[in-house]
């Protein structure tokens, strides 16, 4: 049974892949043979094809669905600059040096998306909007005025607070307790970048192969042997850009075990009457808030809708179920769109880590890059930047996150049975902060 709240021509699908639906691929026959295999097709391994393609290399891009179906073309289009750590978190955890050369990766991160979407002049709705955080609870508002005082000082980032007798000039909603902006934040259209990732990548000579699983990878002498579902070729290197559909790998048990798939839910309203998205969203901000259970949200990039995420389950769901939940969290924020149904509703797999940190390095000779926590619009497209220098034997490939521990737990091998419980408790936390 469907909820009444959706529209006669509801999707169970991303709002996104309307303007931009996944690229049909011609089918074409594998190499025996090939420079630099690439598992993944999403931000991370095109942008990581296009360096490696454009370096004159030999290069494949397999992936288990159609380039493009993960997270890439589900995502909120928030693009920022930091990391669910807080400065003085990582300072403590690896010293204030440390700490500052990771926040300014962040920050590249997003200069590097800015002038890579810019220099290869891909339309996606690019914005310089900026973020307006809502602070949960009254505590969180001090606690985020200390935050941006340190990251003003010690890492020079803008950002100013919002109380909330003003946060009506960021939000026409009484649901935060003030907030704070970050003016550098962006935003874009997921698919639209990802369809210009992939048309560029394939100009410069990639190959990719969509609904081509790989399913074992080994050493054989100075190379890997891939083996595909379509059948196996030898690579001289292996990017594995898997992110939060790595425990699909069979092959990378070692791998698997450090990234923790985390649905995450999303819904389009049908549209809205004029100009009430103007009114309640009068200067276009993407908008997250300080829950633990995250709250993330935006106009669509024609200002007709609100596309609302977060996780409003404690195991994962389905979207027909997910959708009416959401639509019901979206109302307390913005009361008056009750009636206003809802005409999409997908999910995604977001692939977080256990220090919460991105990574990119080497192991057992395999290169990756993964981990990003929520935050891969910016990051996974510069770590995929990145990661393809370090293959290369570049210098442009060395970052602050190069020899950083990834971690793994006792029990875990890539299926997070732990996380109903954590969810659970952070959602408590969230109602007790209130």
């Amino acid at each position: 049974m469907i909820d009444p709240l959706f529209s006669d021509d509801y999707k169970l699908a991303s709002y996104w892949l309307d303007d931009a639906p996944l690229a049909v691929l011609p089918t074409s026959e594998l190499p025996s043979e090939v420079d630099v295999a690439i598992v993944g097709a999403g931000y991370t391994g095109l942008v990581a094809a296009l360096t490696v393609a454009r370096a004159g290399r030999g290069v494949v891009v397999f992936d288990a669905e159609d380039a493009g179906f993960g997270c890439s073309t589900r995502n909120g289009g928030q693009c920022g600059a930091g990391f669910k750590n807080g400065f003085d978190d990582l300072a403590k955890t690896y010293g204030k040096p440390r700490a500052v050369a990771l926040y300014k990766e962040a920050l590249a991160s997003l200069d590097f998306l800015t002038s890579f979407v810019a220099g290869e002049d891909i339309a996606c709705d690019y914005k310089h909007c900026g973020r307006f955080m809502g602070a949960h609870a009254p505590g969180h508002y001090e606690d985020m005025a200390r935050k941006f005082e340190t990251n003003r000082r010690e890492l020079g980032i803008e950002c100013y607070m919002v109380p909330r007798a003003e946060q009506h000039s960021e939000i026409d909603s009484d649901a935060y307790y003030g907030g704070g902006v970050m003016p550098s934040h962006t935003s874009l259209h997921p698919a639209k970048y990802h369809a210009g990732l992939l048309e560029r990548a394939l100009a410069a000579g990639a190959v990719v192969h969509p609904h081509t699983a790989v399913t074992h990878i080994e050493r054989e002498g100075s190379g890997f042997m891939v083996t595909t579902a379509r059948g196996r070729l030898r690579a001289g290197q292996v990017i594995v850009a898997t992110n939060g559909y790595s425990n699909n790998v069979g092959s990378l048990p070692d791998l698997s075990r450090r990234v923790i798939p985390i649905g995450s839910y999303m819904i389009a309203t049908e549209p809205l009457a004029p100009g009430v998205i103007d009114r309640l969203m009068p200067k276009d901000r993407v908008t997250s808030d300080t829950r633990r259970v995250v709250l993330y949200y935006r106009a669509s990039p024609d200002r007709t809708r609100i596309l609302f995420g977060g996780r409003v389950a404690l195991a994962e769901t389905d979207p027909a179920i997910s959708g009416p939940r959401l639509h019901a969290v979206l109302c307390e924020i913005f009361p008056e769109i009750a009636t206003v149904g809802i005409s999409h509703s997908w999910m995604g797999f977001v692939g977080y880590t256990f220090d919460k940190m991105p990574h990119l390095g080497v192991r057992g000779g395999l290169h990756y890059a993964m981990g990003y926590c929520g935050s891969g619009v910016a990051m996974g497209s510069y770590l995929g930047h990145k990661i393809a220098h370090k293959l290369l034997g570049n210098e442009e490939g060395d970052t602050a996150f190069d020899e950083l521990p990834f971690q793994t737990r006792p029990l875990y091998f890539g299926k997070p049975w732990f996380l109903a419980a954590a969810v659970a408790w952070y959602k408590f936390l969230d109602r007790r902060a209130r």
